[in-house]
């Protein structure tokens, strides 16, 4: 398989053990999760908009980080 193909080279969170913890859930839970990391990344993701109109960059960066972390692991959820 192309190195770039493989999933834990896409979504890096997918390599972390935790991770694997997450597949032991059960479904009903997973669903609940994915639900919430969904939401969170979309408010990262608004927040960092707004501090980089705002002129706050080190905060928009860490918001883009926060929203990207929780794309991630909603994926990896799902």
């Amino acid at each position: 398989m192309n190195r770039s193909r493989r999933p834990e080279i896409i979504n890096p969170v997918l390599s972390l053990p935790a991770a694997q913890r997450i597949n032991e859930l059960e479904p009903q839970a997973r669903a609940l999760l994915a639900e919430i990391l969904k939401d969170l990344s979309r408010d990262a993701r608004e927040r960092a908009q707004k501090s980089w109109r705002t002129n706050k960059g080190p905060m928009a960066v860490y918001w883009k980080a926060v929203g990207a972390y929780a794309t991630h692991l909603c994926r990896a959820v799902r």
